[in-house]
């Protein structure tokens, strides 16, 4: 390798908002992050479902006074 081309590779703490913190190396120092393993609810099995059929029958009354393509007329 090159001398005094590559950026400083260094030890490195992540610190998570829920508390959890990691040890790496990295050329960033100390970074915060708002979700990691430790809390996201993937990981953790606590997820929460979105109630779809509110977001489709919202959809549903916004566009159904629409004309659609074949009840359009040509002019």
């Amino acid at each position: 390798m090159k001398a005094d081309i590559h950026p400083n590779y260094a030890e490195t703490t992540i610190a998570c908002a829920c508390g959890t913190t990691y040890h790496i190396r990295s050329t960033r120092r100390d970074l915060k992050i708002g979700i990691c393993a430790a809390c996201h609810p993937f990981f953790t099995g606590e997820q929460k479902f979105v109630d779809t059929a509110g977001r489709i029958e919202k959809f549903s009354r916004r566009y159904s006074g629409m004309p659609t393509r074949a009840t359009r007329k040509k002019a």
